[in-house]
This record gives C-alpha cells, structure tokens and sequence, in this order.
C-alpha cells in the first residue's frame, strides 16, 4: 500500500486519550446529503462529545449555546437528525446512533438511517480495497497555507460550519 505524503509535519494529528469519531459511511452513504447545516453541525457537536456507546447530555440552552441556535432551530435540527434515524433523544439525553440498523430495530420502532438518493448513476463496481489501484497524484507548487493558530479566539461550531458553507457556496457561484 502506497503511503500518502504529510504534507505539514508539524501539525499532524494524533489520537488523544478522549478520541472520539465520524463513522465514515456518514458521507459515503450519504447520509449527510440534504441535512441541513443546523442539524449537521447538531451531529459533529453530539460526535466529540458522546462517550463510547454515542450517549450525551447536554441541555437544550447549552447545546443551544455552544452552536450558535435559537431553541427553535435546535428542536429542528434534532428533529430531522431523529428522523433520519441518526440520533435517538430523550430529554435531555442524546444518542448517536449506528449506521447499521439493528436486527429487528424496525420492531422496536427505532428508524433505520436513511440516506438521500441522489440519482440513477450506477454503482461503482465492488473491488476489495487492495485491489483499487491508488493514482499518484503530484502535490502542486502552491504555498503551504497553515493557518494562523487560534489565540484567545472563541467561535462556535455552528458558527465555523455557517462560514465553511458560505465559502463553498461563494466558490460554486458562476
């Protein structure tokens, strides 16, 4: 397996002792696809900070707090995280949840996650990831951008996501 260059040493990323983590069928499923930024950034808050079994309390105000959302916008976005079976709540105790539904979870009446589809393009074939040949692809002669590190800054994730999608959308714009 070809390994893939660091590209700046001096900021690469370790496992702490609290790690926690973003399954990555959340994006190769697509089940971030259509969910808006409220309730994604509802998801990335509730990811860093659920134990090992995706458990949490936070109550509404702080988790209001901490992104940035009116108590509305909140009750919205973890109303649309519940029903597409991302989280399961009950006040104020939150859970995220597997992305493989559990056997006869349709039964208990806990929702399966649902992804988005998006359209009709085929599947790509199923190769066991060994066998994918890697592309090597040459890093560009542009300047390193590292950015400046955060001091006595304060900015909220919901604030970070809102700035992030303005940017991409400021990007697609023709």
């Amino acid at each position: 397996m070809k390994t893939k260059p660091i590209v700046c040493p001096e900021r690469l990323r370790y496992v702490p002792r609290q790690f926690s983590w973003i399954d990555q069928r959340l994006v190769r499923d697509r089940h971030i696809q259509g969910r808006s930024p409220e309730a994604l950034a509802l998801y990335l808050m509730l990811c860093t900070v659920a134990d090992a079994q995706g458990a949490s309390y936070y109550s509404e105000a702080s988790a209001g707090r901490l992104l940035s959302l009116c108590s509305s916008a909140l009750r919205a976005a973890r109303r649309e995280l519940v029903v597409a079976g991302l989280i399961a709540y009950r006040a104020p105790f939150y859970q995220v949840l597997s992305l493989e539904p559990a056997p006869g979870a349709a039964a208990a009446g806990l929702p399966a996650p649902t992804p988005v589809a998006l359209s009709a393009r085929p599947a790509p074939e199923a190769r066991p990831l060994e066998a994918r040949p890697l592309e090597a692809q040459p890093l560009e002669a542009q300047p390193l951008e590292v950015p400046e590190p955060r001091i006595g800054e304060g900015r909220s994730i919901g604030e970070i996501l809102r700035a992030m999608l303005a940017q991409t959308s400021e990007e697609q714009a023709p």
